[in-house]
Parts: structure tokens; C-alpha cells; sequence
């Protein structure tokens, strides 16, 4: 079984580097080639130029193809695997397109993996774990009004005036302040055109505590489903979100305002010229420690008081290992693919698992790549 790794991005390396040194048959694949073998051409030689057509020479059945390319590409990638009887893994959010190939992967007997990077993946962990305690709980019953939070940030490990950094091109980040989200707030539906419109206070249960700034992300609305929320639950809250510095909202303000007046060719141009000038000033510096900060709480209440109420909380920041975004990101991909090969994952498309044994497994790799890692129970205190 060989594992051809697609792409050797910043956020590809640690998982990659883990998987060869663990003596996988992996074949590297990138568009430059140069650039894999800066990164990892002290552990092989096996490194290709990027094409589906020579990839698809190459495969054969059970091997597993990873997608760490741009979104595009993994669907694409994706069918290749089905046609080869070759598994699948990405830590992009799955899009419709690759929901839609649920089936075939089922019929060719083969895992299609995706979101089991950082966000999504080590939230959806997180969520699984939480979400399984509380059922077995003494305190579970469906009458209980239910709150759900997730919220996580890539933030400086030491705070700037913008308030922010960027590890690679700042257009994703730009972007992303024109998308709508959906979740629930009060028991109700909560839509909003733009995150700044639904900024509010997060006080994170960290050994010291801390306060950000949080707004919701995309639609959240799905992932109760995911997570395995009864039909039946009281769902007061449930809201999957990002997390950033106290102050951010101000530092970005005039961001805000333009980005909201950008529109059609004329607007995309702008915004790239607002990237490159945000990548010129905010980039980090070399060897400088970024900080991932992710919380993911349930809490259950009767008659307004708590009754179960639990927070998994992770910080981690750039160190000798590099940076903290790289490897959370990276080596939940690793661990997925082992999963794939030692047929721990059913065929099918799926998102993280929610199996306890492999949830309790990847935290526990998890808690070494964090410098701080812990379930906060909020009434057992």
C-alpha cells in the first residue's frame, strides 16, 4: 500500500514528515517538485511532479490518495481513488460534490475522508467525545435545554496592532468576511450576512482565563445532525465559530467597511491587492510562534440551572517542532490515513469519526502537539 501525498504546502509538512518517518511507502507529488524536496528530501527520494495522469498510472488498489492541494482538486482527486480502489483523505470541509460520492466509494469499498484537520477535524473529535459523555451521563434527558459552542483561532502568540497574522496568502481570510453564516441563538435560527455583525465575548476556561472575540462560521446548522443531536433535543444554542484576538474587531474596522462595498472583477481585484499589502505587513517572521487557541463546550440545563457542562480546550503555539497550525492540522490527516489502511473506517464518505476508540486514540497523539490540552467540567470544579 503506498500513500501519494498531494502537496507540500506550509500546513502539509508535520503530518507528512510523521508519516515517513514511521516507514510508510509514501510517494510525495507536487507542482514543483524543488519545493517537496526542500521539505522533505532528507527522507526520500520518491518525489514527483503533480499530474492525474501519471498519479493514475501509479495506483494501485488499497493505496490511499491525500488531497493537500487547493479545494479544486479533490473531488478529482477523489474519483481517481474510486476508479483504482484506492481510499481518499483531505481536511477541507466535504462539498456536495464529494457527498454526492458516497455511494460509489461504498459500492467500490473504499473511504473517502475528509475534515480531519484542525478546524474541521480536532473539533469534530472534540464534539464526538463530549457529546457521547453527556449521554451517558446520569444527568442526560431529552427535556434538557442544550448549548453548543465551537470556536477556534489561528492568532499571533504574541499580540500585534492589527491583532492578527498571516501564515500564507490573507485572500482565503478576506474572503471568507463576505460569507454568510447560520446557527442558532435563543432557541432560533440566527442569520448573518457578515461576522461582524454577530461579534460577541468568549471567555475561554484556559489555566489562566481569557477572553476573545468569536462570531459564527459558514452554517453550523448541519453539523447537529453530524454530531449525533437527537431530533428531539431542546437546542437552545449551537454555534460552530472563529476565535481571534480581543481588539481584532476594532484593528479591522476599515476592512470591514470596504470589504462590504467590493462587488463583481473590480472588487476580487481589490482584494487582492488589500492581501498582498496585509501579507507584506502582517506575515509572521521567520521562526516566529504562532498560537492555536479551540474550545469546544456542551452544556445542559433544567429549569435555568446547569445540570452537565463540559469544555475541551486546547492552546498550542509554534515551537522547535514549527508552527502550531502545521502540525494540527497535518497530523490528524496522518492518523486518517492509517485508519484508512488498517481498515478502521467504513467505505463512504465521511468527516472525522465519532468511533470512541479512534476519538480517544487521536487525543491522546493530539495532547503531545498542544502545549495545553484538557476537559474542563464546569460543575465538577
Amino acid at each position: 500500500m503506498t500513500i501519494h501525498w498531494c502537496g507540500t504546502g506550509l500546513s502539509a509538512i508535520p503530518g507528512l514528515r510523521r508519516l515517513l518517518d514511521a516507514g510508510h511507502d509514501v510517494a510525495v507529488w507536487n507542482r514543483t517538485p524543488e519545493k517537496a524536496r526542500e521539505a522533505v528530501g532528507d527522507l526520500t527520494s520518491n518525489i514527483h511532479a503533480f499530474s492525474i495522469a501519471n498519479l493514475g498510472q501509479m495506483l494501485s488498489p488499497k493505496d490511499v490518495i491525500v488531497s493537500m492541494l487547493p479545494g479544486d482538486w479533490h473531488v478529482e482527486l477523489a474519483e481517481l481513488a474510486i476508479a483504482h480502489g484506492a481510499h481518499f483523505v483531505s481536511s477541507s470541509y466535504i462539498a456536495p460534490d464529494m457527498r454526492a460520492l458516497d455511494q460509489k466509494a461504498k459500492d467500490a469499498g473504499v473511504c473517502l475522508i475528509n475534515e480531519v484537520g484542525l478546524d474541521p477535524g480536532i473539533d469534530h473529535l472534540m464534539a464526538h467525545a463530549l457529546v457521547a459523555d453527556y449521554k451517558a451521563s446520569d444527568a442526560f434527558d431529552s427535556e434538557n435545554e442544550l448549548s453548543f459552542i465551537s470556536y477556534c483561532g489561528g492568532i499571533p502568540k504574541t499580540p500585534n496592532p492589527f491583532r492578527y497574522k498571516f501564515s500564507w496568502s490573507p485572500l482565503g481570510v478576506l474572503k471568507a468576511l463576505r460569507s454568510p453564516s447560520r446557527s442558532i441563538r435563543d432557541f432560533k435560527e440566527l442569520d448573518v450576512a457578515r461576522p461582524w455583525d454577530a461579534i460577541s465575548t468568549y471567555e475561554a476556561p484556559l489555566p489562566t482565563a481569557e477572553s476573545f472575540e468569536v462570531y459564527p462560521n459558514r452554517d453550523s446548522i448541519p453539523f447537529m445532525a453530524q454530531y449525533e443531536f437527537e431530533t428531539d433535543w431542546k437546542v437552545k444554542e449551537f454555534v460552530r465559530g472563529t476565535l481571534r484576538l480581543n481588539g481584532w474587531s476594532d484593528a479591522w474596522a476599515d476592512v470591514f467597511k470596504e470589504v462590504e462595498t467590493l462587488e463583481g472583477e473590480a472588487g476580487d481585484a481589490r482584494l487582492k491587492e488589500m492581501s498582498d499589502q496585509f501579507w507584506a505587513e502582517n506575515a509572521y517572521d521567520e521562526g516566529e510562534p504562532d498560537r492555536v487557541v479551540l474550545c469546544v463546550g456542551l452544556k445542559a440545563e433544567k429549569n435555568g440551572s446547569p445540570v452537565w457542562h463540559k469544555t475541551y480546550v486546547m492552546d498550542a503555539w509554534g515551537d522547535a517542532r514549527g508552527t502550531a497550525m502545521a502540525r494540527l492540522v497535518s497530523y490528524p490527516v496522518s492518523f486518517a490515513i492509517e485508519a484508512a489502511m488498517n481498515n478502521k473506517i467504513a467505505p463512504g464518505v465521511h468527516a472525522a469519526p465519532s468511533d470512541l476508540q479512534l476519538v480517544d486514540a487521536w487525543m491522546s497523539e493530539i495532547g503531545k502537539l498542544s502545549q495545553h490540552l484538557e476537559v474542563v467540567d464546569h460543575i465538577g470544579r
